[in-house]
């Protein structure tokens, strides 16, 4: 009874900080969070040791804590970055979409053909430039050298699934490994890095990246 009495005393004397934490992790758990990403797997456009900022609510609304659904708030989108709880890989992963429900995709030497229809590259610096359908543009590495990744036979995307890649497409494991992602599996979209610490220099912030978006590139 003491134990009972000591412990409600405790909750009472500090139910404000309680709150606030209860609060700071119900926004983590429904509506955004910030996760660390640890490979190379979406080099160049998310660099490791950066702190992305995803948009929970992006695609559905979930009860705190739960995967309640709440409601359907969107649908994902050719070149979302994405993040969500792999069953195949048996890990969170975070990849760029490339093929939505319907979509015929295929590869030959890291070019894409969806629907038909030839993506168009151009080089920029040591990366390469990657068109869409919907004219948007998205860097990527690929090695000079062809490898296991280069190609693929056509698919077409069933629906409830997305196909992704990441952007450094000789050295990610994602769809050419782990198959097609479950819709029910995604966790949110990556809006834009929050800040990127260095390895190779203390983890000091790398500041050419804090706050940055990981909308399409800027075609000058």
């Amino acid at each position: 009874m003491m134990m009972l009495t000591r412990l409600l005393t405790t909750i009472k004397n500090n139910l404000g900080f309680i709150l606030i934490l209860t609060m700071l992790f119900s926004i983590r758990s429904s509506l955004a969070d910030w996760y660390h990403i640890p490979s190379g797997s979406m080099q160049p456009s998310i660099e490791i040791g950066d702190r992305v900022l995803v948009d929970k609510t992006a695609y559905r609304l979930e009860f705190p804590f739960t995967n309640i659904l709440l409601s359907q708030t969107g649908q994902p989108a050719h070149g979302d970055i994405i993040v969500f709880e792999s069953a195949a890989a048996k890990e969170r992963l975070i990849k760029r979409v490339i093929g939505l429900p319907g979509d015929t995709i295929s590869m030959q030497d890291h070019r894409l053909k969806i629907n038909g229809k030839s993506l168009t590259y151009s080089a920029k610096d040591n990366y390469l430039l990657e068109t869409d359908l919907h004219g948007h543009t998205y860097t990527i590495a690929i090695d000079s050298v062809a490898g296991p990744l280069a190609n693929f036979s056509s698919v077409t995307v069933p629906e409830g699934f997305v196909l992704v890649l990441g952007d450094n497409r000789s050295h990610s494991a994602d769809s050419r490994v782990h198959g097609l992602v479950p819709v029910s599996e995604i966790k949110g979209q990556a809006k834009r890095v929050v800040i990127s610490l260095d390895k190779h220099n203390y983890y000091l912030p790398r500041s050419g990246r804090i706050w940055q978006s990981l909308g399409e590139e800027k075609i000058i």
